[in-house]
């Protein structure tokens, strides 16, 4: 828990950064290009969490990798985690980064799972009405699980709309077990 609200802070000095300097787009960039590369390289992840390796070269290593990749800013950024000590948590940091500008330009994650595979024209209709609920951009994840048998399931943040039949026929099975009637 501590490493998350250490790399939360330094993702909100990144985004000041890139606020002051007027960088948002650039540095977001940034910020994809070099979680690409980590996600992609076992190897660059093990190198950069080595207490054994030093300091300087791994600022080498990553002016090498990113140096003419990425804007200025975002390369002082990466000297001063390795300077600071806190290379291993660029995951979460850059993680961390993206949650922020998500969440500056109004833009949530909707986890969708449906029984069937959507139409691009239902897929269409689902977004304009889950952003009139929310009153945000909504960036859909679809996944489709034949195991929930109809209608879906929607998950953004916290807050879960279990519509499956599924769902519905296990409060159903629940009613009838409390030997509850049927509605009329």
């Amino acid at each position: 828990m501590r490493s998350q609200r250490v790399a939360r802070r330094y993702a909100k000095a990144l985004m000041m950064t890139a606020e002051e300097l007027r960088l948002l787009d650039a540095i977001a960039a940034d910020v994809e290009t070099i979680g690409t590369v980590v996600r992609n390289s076992r190897e660059l992840r093990l190198f950069l969490n080595s207490p054994v390796v030093s300091i300087l070269r791994k600022r080498t290593a990553l002016h090498e990798l990113f140096g003419t990749r990425i804007t200025s800013a975002t390369l002082s950024f990466l000297d001063l985690l390795v300077k600071k000590q806190r290379e291993p948590l660029l995951p979460e940091i850059l993680e961390q980064f993206a949650v922020l500008r998500d969440t500056q330009l109004g833009i949530v994650d909707a986890h969708v799972t449906t029984a069937v595979d959507l139409t691009p024209q239902q897929l269409r209709a689902l977004q304009a009405e889950l952003e009139q609920q929310t009153g945000k951009h909504v960036r859909l994840n679809i996944a489709a699980d034949p195991s929930i048998r109809g209608g879906l399931v929607i998950r953004i943040g916290d807050t879960v709309l279990d519509a499956s039949l599924t769902h519905q026929l296990e409060r159903l099975r629940e009613r009838f077990a409390r030997g509850a009637s049927l509605p009329h």
